[in-house]
């Protein structure tokens, strides 16, 4: 019996025909087996990889194979096991014949031989459109941990212990290292490096210093701490005016009055420089006492419940 260009006998998938599988039917249905399962296979390396710590490479390479797999087992199905007839009806006859009915029975019958695994199909075609799906919830941990308390707290407030004030190089500051004329940047001993906790330390009029309610002793002698980041957008407030007693942003001219909590009395800052609660300790070392009186540097998403 001859056969069209495809290795198909006529009316394979036409009405009356294809009662019996081709060789072709069977390589396009394993085709299609082997395209899903190669698909699952990537999604759950990908997942694998991504849990392992990632490797970029890996991961393209298993997204290929999951997104290709896919592709290639619905155009495979596509090609061989749907219908790809062009029919047109004239809408006069709204009702079958019996020969119509016939010949849609036959198909149909054809169709399910055809088609013998069409549940093992739609089954692993399915699984591989989950093992995708799972795959990629993982990376919504790449979104990173909640940020807790980090943005609220610094190294200051660690431990529930008074920590001493250093230098860049982690010497340790005596009240009398300090002058009037200039600023002193301090940092918690052993958080150097910490950007969140860089402190101006400085010297004020006492007569014409106002500390705030509660604050009354967070000086020691004339020596008064904020934090050296502006409330604006984080800058480092780095100016002083010591004839004024005011503390300037130099990256939109925030102005801070050092002699009343470091409000702010000029620029975009709304809110005042966080101020540091200072001691001395047995060795004559500045140290503070606790954490700054508020969050330090520019505001963020729950700023109004801090």
């Amino acid at each position: 019996m001859s056969t069209d260009g495809d290795g198909r006998r006529p009316g394979a998938n036409g009405p009356g025909g294809g009662e019996r599988r081709t060789r072709r039917d069977d390589r396009a249905e394993r085709l299609v087996v082997a395209a899903f399962t190669v698909s699952i296979v990537g999604a759950l390396i990908l997942a694998v990889v991504y849990i392992a710590g990632g490797q970029a490479q890996l991961e393209g390479v298993a997204l290929a194979l999951a997104l290709g797999g896919i592709g290639l087992g619905i155009a495979v199905w596509a090609r061989y096991f749907m219908a790809a007839d062009e029919v047109v009806e004239e809408r006069h006859a709204l009702a079958s014949t019996e020969e119509e009915v016939t010949a849609f029975t036959a198909a149909f019958e054809a169709g399910e031989q055809t088609l013998a695994r069409r549940g093992l199909l739609a089954k692993l075609g399915l699984g591989a459109l989950g093992a995708l799906g799972l795959a990629a919830l993982f990376p919504i941990r790449s979104l990173g941990p909640r940020p807790g308390q980090g943005l609220k707290n610094t190294a200051y407030g660690d431990g529930g212990r008074p920590l001493r004030l250093v230098d860049a190089d982690g010497v340790p500051i005596r009240p009398a290292d300090l002058s009037r004329s200039s600023l002193t940047t301090a940092w918690p001993e052993g958080h150097e490096h910490d950007a969140d906790a860089s402190t101006l330390l400085l010297q004020v009029d006492r007569e014409r210093f106002r500390p705030l309610p509660g604050r009354e002793d967070w000086v020691v002698g004339d020596i008064v701490a904020y934090s050296k980041l502006c409330t604006h957008t984080g800058c480092p407030v780095g100016l002083y005016q010591t004839e004024l007693d005011l503390l300037l942003c130099p990256c939109h001219q925030s102005t801070f009055d050092v002699l009343n909590g470091a409000e702010p009395v000029f620029g975009p800052a709304a809110r005042p420089l966080p101020q540091l609660p200072l001691d001395v300790d047995e060795e004559g070392f500045l140290v503070a006492t606790g954490d700054f009186s508020a969050p330090v540097a520019g505001g963020f998403w729950d700023r109004g419940r801090t």
